[in-house]
């Protein structure tokens, strides 16, 4: 296992964003939201609708070689999983207290990185991906670092271009300012970075009664182990609930202690108003099985009206989170916006 020669992030209180809140104690999702900035050496192809599958590929092998022993022939039942950085962040085992549609943990992690797909970086030119982090552990993030660093120089894309990691930056959201976390002429990660912190309690009155979802890449979301044509708001709202607690009990402060049964009940009564959905279809190789996959789902939007208070900051939350199966490869990005002519 190679130890990263940079400096440790220093874990410290969370800065929170500045979401009225009327409800006490606070409900808060924490996270990292990197920048990670590059330089084209030579020219490199992203194929349409694969930018984030190709990072997400290569940044597993890289890492595996990074941080696994070199006896591990299966993280999974490796004797000193616990600590290893590979097996929590890409092989996190399942529980039996799982909420429905997340069967099996999901990894600490999105990427963010649509605006690649379909690109050809021409060597010289600056080009960037976003990587949520949800996971707290220090020696995580410096691999990260460490893992993009290599891979880009390794060579990205069909044809192995390379580039340069220049910059990694913790993004502005809300109160928390942006900040440099790693700079390629000092070849040192910040020595502290507080996360973010999403206010998950309710938005006190007068709240909107009516929000429209674009769907930004292809979502699918299971209800009653299938896959759902319309996201009905209350699927749409229990998917996003759900995989925040999941979170937040895998990697954060513990599951959320709310009473789902009854959040349940009152996202039922938010009523769809509009549908406009189309489906895009798409599949991923597995570079270490060389099986394919599906990862296709519909994009598009819908609008909804009800008592939308307590639901707008999971809405929210859910841009940075992803919804749905396969997020990790950027699937399942929402934004929630007024409806068009409410704005």
């Amino acid at each position: 296992m190679i130890v990263p020669h940079f400096a440790w992030f220093r874990i410290s209180p969370p800065r929170l964003i500045t979401i009225p809140c009327i409800l006490a104690p606070q409900v808060i999702f924490e996270f990292y939201p990197l920048r990670f900035e590059f330089i084209a050496r030579d020219s490199i192809l992203f194929p349409p609708g694969k930018a984030a599958n190709i990072l997400r590929g290569a940044f597993g092998e890289i890492f595996r070689r990074l941080a696994c022993v070199p006896h591990c022939r299966d993280a999974r039942t490796c004797e000193i999983r616990e600590s290893c950085p590979y097996a929590t962040v890409f092989e996190p085992l399942g529980g039996d207290n799982s909420p429905s549609g997340l069967a099996d943990s999901p990894r600490p992690f999105v990427f963010r990185a649509r605006h690649l797909d379909g690109h050809i970086v021409q060597p010289g030119q600056p080009f960037y991906f976003d990587l949520n982090v949800f996971t707290r552990k220090q020696e995580v993030l410096a691999y990260f670092v460490l893992t993009f660093s290599a891979l880009a120089r390794e060579g990205l894309g069909p044809k192995r271009g390379k580039a340069d990691l220049q910059l990694v930056r913790s993004l502005a959201v809300g109160a928390s300012p942006e900040r440099i976390v790693f700079d390629k002429a000092t070849q040192l990660i910040a020595g502290e970075l507080d996360p973010a912190a999403l206010d998950l309690s309710a938005i006190p009155d007068p709240a909107p009664t009516a929000i429209r979802i674009d769907f930004l890449s292809p979502t699918e979301l299971k209800h009653d182990q299938k896959i759902v044509e319309r996201p009905e708001f209350s699927i749409l709202f229990g998917r996003i609930r759900d995989r925040i607690s999941t979170l937040r009990r895998l990697y954060g402060t513990g599951p959320l202690e709310i009473d789902f049964q009854e959040t349940n009940r009152r996202a039922a009564a938010v009523r769809m108003t509009r549908c406009d959905l189309h489906r895009e279809d798409a599949e991923r190789r597995s570079s270490r099985t060389g099986q394919s996959h599906p990862i296709g789902g519909f994009v598009g939007s819908t609008e909804y009206e009800g008592d939308l208070a307590e639901f707008l900051p999971y809405l929210n939350a859910a841009r940075w989170v992803g919804v749905g199966r396969q997020a990790v490869w950027g699937k399942g990005e929402i934004s929630a916006v007024p409806p068009l002519g409410q704005a």
